[in-house]
C-alpha cells in the first residue's frame, strides 16, 4: 500500500510569490500525485503599523522584475490589486470553501482575482462574486465569515507557522518533516519530492 505524500503550505492571498508557487504546486499534484494542504498566513495582520515609505518604495521598484518573471517563467500577466489590504476575510473564506468541497477552486479564484484582475479581495462583495462563480451560495459564505470556529482555524494556522519558525511565505512542509521556504520552480519541486521518496522509502 502506497503512502500519501503530503505537502503542507503556508500562504497568504496577497503574497505574489505564493501565487506563483501555487501554480507549480498544482502542476506537481497532477504529475506526482502529491496532496497539497493549504494553511493560512497573514503577512500584514489587522492592526499592523503603517508600512514605512522606504519599504513601499522598495516594493514598487521590485514590481517590474516580478511581473517579468511571472510572464517569462509562468506565462502569467500580473495585474495586482491594492497593496496593504486585510486578507483575513479571504483566509476565513478559504476555510469555509474547504468544508464545502470547493477549497481548490476558491484558492485559485481568489488568487486570480487579486493578481490578474486587480480586485480588492478585502471587499466582501468581491469575495461574494468570486464564490458565486465557483458554485457557492454567497449569503451562506458571507455568514461564514463571522463564524468564530473558522476564524479560530485561521489563527491556529498562523500559530502553527510560528511554532515551526516560519516568518515568510510561501513555506512548504514536506511529509511533516522537511521545511522549505520560497516559491520553487516545478523541476526543483520534482527533485525534492523524488529525493524524499528515496530517502524515506516512500512508494
Amino acid at each position: 500500500m502506497s503512502q500519501e505524500f503530503t505537502i503542507d503550505v503556508w500562504s497568504d492571498f496577497v503574497c505574489p510569490w505564493c501565487y506563483l508557487g501555487a501554480t507549480t504546486l498544482q502542476q506537481l499534484e497532477e504529475s506526482h500525485q502529491v496532496t497539497v494542504r493549504w494553511h493560512s498566513f497573514e503577512l500584514r495582520p489587522q492592526g499592523s503599523p503603517p508600512i514605512p515609505e522606504w519599504y513601499m518604495e522598495k516594493i514598487k521598484q521590485m514590481r517590474p522584475q516580478f511581473k517579468a518573471i511571472a510572464k517569462e517563467r509562468y506565462d502569467i500577466d500580473i495585474q495586482q490589486g491594492k497593496f496593504g489590504i486585510n486578507s483575513r476575510p479571504a483566509l476565513i473564506g478559504m476555510k469555509y470553501a474547504e468544508r464545502q468541497g470547493k477549497g481548490e477552486a476558491y484558492h485559485l479564484r481568489v488568487f486570480e482575482a487579486y493578481f490578474q484582475e486587480a480586485l480588492n479581495i478585502e471587499d466582501i462583495m468581491v469575495l461574494r462574486n468570486n464564490v458565486t462563480e465557483i458554485g457557492l451560495d454567497a449569503d451562506l459564505f458571507e455568514e461564514a465569515l463571522s463564524n468564530p470556529e473558522l476564524d479560530a482555524e485561521v489563527s491556529t494556522d498562523v500559530q502553527t507557522a510560528s511554532e515551526y519558525g516560519i516568518t515568510g511565505v510561501p513555506a512548504m512542509l514536506f511529509m511533516g518533516k522537511y521545511i522549505l521556504s520560497g516559491a520553487q520552480p516545478y523541476d526543483e519541486l520534482v527533485k525534492i519530492v523524488e529525493q524524499i521518496k528515496e530517502r524515506d522509502n516512500i512508494t
